[in-house]
């Protein structure tokens, strides 16, 4: 096992700037997941990790050793595909092997070794199986299985998930993250799925346009996100953002002369511009508060999301316990204000006291 140092590293393709100076410094056995929307640069930061595409600037180290100019099979990491990447012709033996056949292992440490990975992964039965026998869930392990074959220092997975079902995505990211605990091998995780991260991670990374907006552990970005773009893409249902101005007194004016306090670990000037930000599990149905228009009721069985207007825009609160409220309604919901957050309407930066 091995950490993982990316420094001060830069990416073009032609003209276009795709990684814009980013450092992230992986602890040894830690399970790290690059999180962001399409194009923000986390595969090809992956990439750059695995060999597969060259670094502009910058340095990459792996347990120490920079490995700029390393080639890819001697980084010691393993990658496991959103494609799965199997060999269809040959069966699932013989995919788990053939990277030790082609590194000239003894063959009976290549059957020690895969007899390993198809016990820890569940694939005893499905050895002489092919491919085209097996459903996306046991390809999905079989290529988890070939990377784990290789015993290396570093596991890469890219958007492993995203070709299965969403049952079978909750089941294998399960597994996934027990096999981390189990191995202890340092991971890197690229999806673009906020709850994979939240759910997975030691730490997250947030990327957009080539850059880390913030990185942390997964409960830190959800408590303290530290811009608008962290809070809106941690967190689903997405927090509330609602426009306002600060007033004199420690008040928040909204649209329609609606005031509330300021969140309680916030600070800003009189007359600034603000958005506030709250997540809709954090907003209850009180007599007091912002008055919204019910539009959607969404009942979940363990919860009920309604979705409302306040000024103008989008407003969503989730309801622990049933309630009879319905569409066309007006209620009141009062923000809990210690986890309640403020932003500048300019930056998008948090204003914390």
């Amino acid at each position: 096992m091995a950490g993982v140092t990316i420094a001060a590293v830069q990416k073009w393709f032609g003209g276009t700037h795709v990684i814009r100076g980013v450092d992230i410094a992986i602890d040894d056995g830690e399970f790290c997941v690059l999180v962001g929307p399409s194009g923000c640069g986390k595969s090809t930061l992956l990439r750059m990790i695995a060999g597969l595409e060259e670094i502009g600037e910058g340095t990459i180290a792996i347990g120490g050793r920079v490995v700029n100019d390393v080639a890819p099979k001697e980084r010691d990491i393993a990658m496991v595909f959103q494609n799965y990447a199997l060999y269809p012709h040959m069966t699932v033996r013989d995919n788990l092997s053939f990277a030790l056949m082609l590194a000239k292992q003894p063959k009976q440490e290549i059957a020690a070794r895969v007899a390993r990975a198809a016990d820890i992964l569940g694939l005893k039965e499905l050895l002489d199986r092919y491919p085209r026998q097996l459903s996306g869930g046991q390809r999905q392990r079989v290529a988890m299985g070939r990377a784990i074959v290789r015993n290396p220092q570093v596991f890469l997975f890219d958007e492993p998930l995203s070709n299965l079902d969403a049952k079978l995505r909750v089941q294998m990211r399960t597994e996934i993250r027990e096999l981390h605990q189990r191995l202890k091998t340092t991971s890197i995780y690229v999806t673009h799925d906020q709850i994979e991260a939240m759910t997975m991670a030691d730490r997250i990374v947030v990327m957009r346009d080539g850059l880390v907006e913030q990185q942390g552990a997964p409960l830190e970005l959800y408590d303290t996100p530290a811009n608008t773009f962290v809070a809106g893409f941690i967190g689903s249902p997405a927090m509330n953002m609602v426009p306002g101005t600060v007033r004199a007194g420690g008040a928040v004016e909204f649209e329609g002369g609606v005031r509330l306090p300021l969140p309680a670990d916030a600070r800003a000037d009189e007359g600034q511009r603000v958005l506030f930000g709250i997540r809709p599990e954090h907003c209850a149905p009180s007599n007091e508060g912002l008055p919204a228009d019910v539009v959607v009721v969404e009942p979940t069985g363990a919860d009920t999301q309604l979705y409302c207007r306040f000024g103008g825009q989008d407003f969503t609160a989730v309801v622990r316990d049933r309630t009879d409220v319905a569409p066309g309604e007006r209620v009141m919901l009062r923000p809990d204000l210690k986890r309640s957050h403020l932003f500048d309407a300019s930056t998008g930066r948090r204003l914390a006291a």
